[in-house]
């Protein structure tokens, strides 16, 4: 199965909510491993509601632009896995600074495993 997104890359997706399905912003967090064995991604919301962000799993992404994004905007740790129906398109990826801290958000997000 080939991989078409990296963990990092900032898509555009049918995103499921409570009003139905919107097309949004969103960051793959699926890895590579993931991908040889799964047609679908993880991805977590991305929304230009910055002032609502606030949490210790919420991040506003400072370079924003870079990632393809029209306006200011901030992850946001509401995961998803979609299949591809979803119809995901790629449209940037996000700055490693910004990666990392999404990566931290994630962390948080979860319990610990071990």
């Amino acid at each position: 199965m080939k991989n078409l997104f990296n963990p990092g890359d900032v898509v555009v997706v049918d995103f499921p909510g409570v009003s139905g399905i919107k097309r949004r912003p969103a960051v793959v967090l699926s890895s590579e491993v993931y991908h040889t064995s799964r047609p679908d991604i993880i991805v977590g919301l991305i929304t230009s509601q910055t002032a609502a962000a606030l949490g210790p799993t919420d991040y506003a992404l400072q370079d924003w632009a870079t990632a393809g994004l029209r306006v200011a905007s901030a992850f946001r740790s509401f995961l998803v896995t979609l299949p591809p129906s979803a119809n995901p398109v790629r449209i940037g990826c996000l700055s490693e600074s910004d990666w990392q801290a999404v990566r931290v958000c994630v962390k948080t997000a979860f319990a610990q495993l071990d």
